[in-house]
């Protein structure tokens, strides 16, 4: 039993890895777009893609980041002006848009395309309000 899952799980990690969208074919899918991301149906965040790599994410909180993404190791990075701690995703075309795993702790639940948009993410300035 134990060598029937240990061979299943060598055939299921190279598939796996053949899934994930190449840079290339992230950028091409997601450049010029906003998209809307949702967890175990409730709305997670939204980035706005732009050209150079360059993205906007907000947790849909009326704040946004500005940041980059990069590739490394078949992973999509994403870095952002007031985190620059890399947060490393895996994406893949799922049957209705894009799936999201985050690299840095595969436990959490995989991220969902909810909405994609040509419309720019929408931001608050910094300290609004009265």
């Amino acid at each position: 039993m134990r060598a029937t899952l240990m061979t299943l799980c060598l055939i299921a990690a190279p598939a796996m890895a053949q899934d994930r969208l190449t840079a290339e074919e992230f950028d091409a899918y997601t450049r010029g777009h906003t998209f809307f991301y949702g967890s175990m149906g409730t709305p997670y965040g939204a980035e706005e893609y732009k050209d150079n790599r360059r993205v906007r994410w907000s947790f849909l909180d009326g704040r946004c980041l500005e940041g980059e993404w990069y590739e490394h190791a078949g992973l999509i990075c994403f870095v952002y002006d007031l985190e620059p701690d890399p947060q490393c995703w895996s994406f893949r075309q799922g049957g209705s848009g894009l799936v999201a795993q985050f690299a840095n702790d595969p436990t959490l639940t995989e991220l969902y395309e909810v909405e994609r948009s040509a419309e720019p993410l929408s931001c608050m300035g910094p300290d609004t309000g009265v």
